[in-house]
């Protein structure tokens, strides 16, 4: 028999074989502890003048975190929560936002960055083993933890160091402060009246939604819906979506003997009837007009709506009527407002006064 067949024949004993001419090889261990390399020193290590400079670098950066935070909060208060700014490339943008997103964002980088830095040039960066243990503790391991925690404490140099000390008690005593405004802002941002007022007042011209001409009584037809708003508005105006979603009105005009509401007949004008189109369940824009019935109604939840009997809810989730708004005719033969809503518009969790 040939060593071909059997190869393993001719391979030195790895078996331990001691047997006279017999070749024994020694396998290395492949989970050998490779132990630690030694320890470079750094700069600020062996350079109190590198160390000082690295003192100085993270002071700055808490000294600028303390600033941003400063920055952020006399933003929050002095700049209106409705002004714009242009930034290229984004456009225009909310004044408030970008400004109290970079000073918060710069404030907390600017934290980080310092503890980052401070914690690898000046605290200590020797590798220490520590073997493990049992999950239960002892007294002497509660002893070497409190040693430990005792002796980072001492390198990390915060009793000789008092400028690192003051600068970061500082900032880490001011960013909360970034917090206590936003939660006490709240207050800034209630609605407060401003739901109860739209944009319309008296002598206020309507205007056709879409072409933006002023509505004449003849440009309505019985079975028609038509859509306005206040003269003055211009799509390009920074608060426009504010204002329209207040001031949308849709006006339909009825044959007097088919209006029930007699106030509903002393605030229209030639049998033309302006509504909020703002739907009272969740305040949706109102689309749907029913000829036959008179009947409006919303998209979103299906919110119907009695046009002949001052806009009462007769299906759906709405809670009250939609606000009709008092019109008549100007010297020019206009339809114009006579006033604002009589009551606020949109949907019912509102107060109403």
């Amino acid at each position: 028999m040939s060593s071909q067949e059997h190869p393993e024949a001719a391979l030195p004993s790895e078996r331990g074989d001691t047997r006279e001419g017999a070749v024994t090889t020694a396998r290395a261990d492949p989970f050998a502890d490779p132990g630690l390399p030694e320890h470079e020193p750094r700069i600020q290590d062996i350079d109190e003048r590198a160390a000082k400079r690295s003192e100085r670098v993270v002071a700055f950066l808490f000294t600028v975190s303390m600033l941003a935070t400063v920055t952020f909060i006399v933003a929050y208060v002095a700049i209106p929560v409705d002004r714009s700014v242009y930034v290229f490339p984004i456009g225009h943008v909310s004044a408030t936002n970008i400004t109290l997103g970079l000073t918060l964002g710069v404030a907390l980088f600017c934290l980080g960055a310092a503890a980052i830095h401070w914690a690898r040039t000046l605290m200590s960066d020797v590798e220490m083993i520590d073997e493990r243990h049992p999950v239960e503790t002892s007294p002497e391991i509660r002893a070497k933890v409190l040693a430990d925690f005792k002796e980072g404490a001492a390198e990390t140099g915060l009793g000789r160091r008092k400028l690192i000390r003051k600068t970061m008690l500082g900032a880490l005593t001011m960013i909360p402060l970034s917090g206590v405004v936003l939660l006490g802002g709240l207050t800034k941002t209630a609605p407060g009246t401003k739901l109860r007022k739209t944009a319309w007042s008296k002598g206020k011209t309507l205007i056709n939604q879409n072409t933006l001409q002023p509505l004449r009584p003849e440009d309505i037809e019985v079975g028609s819906l038509t859509f306005a708003m206040p003269k003055g508005m211009k799509e390009e105006d920074h608060d426009f979506q504010n204002q329209i979603a207040k001031a949308a009105v849709m006006l339909v005009r009825l044959r007097p003997e088919d209006i029930k509401d007699k106030k509903q007949l002393d605030w229209s004008a030639d049998g033309i009837v302006a509504y909020s189109r703002i739907c009272t369940h969740v305040g949706c824009p109102i689309t749907l007009y029913e000829q036959q019935t008179h009947h409006v109604m919303c998209p979103c939840h299906q919110s119907t709506f009695d046009m002949t009997d001052g806009a009462r809810v007769v299906f759906g989730p709405a809670g009250h009527a939609l606000p009709q708004l008092r019109i008549g005719i100007n010297k020019d033969g206009h339809l114009e407002a006579l006033g604002d809503f009589a009551e606020p518009v949109g949907p019912s969790f509102w107060e109403r006064g």
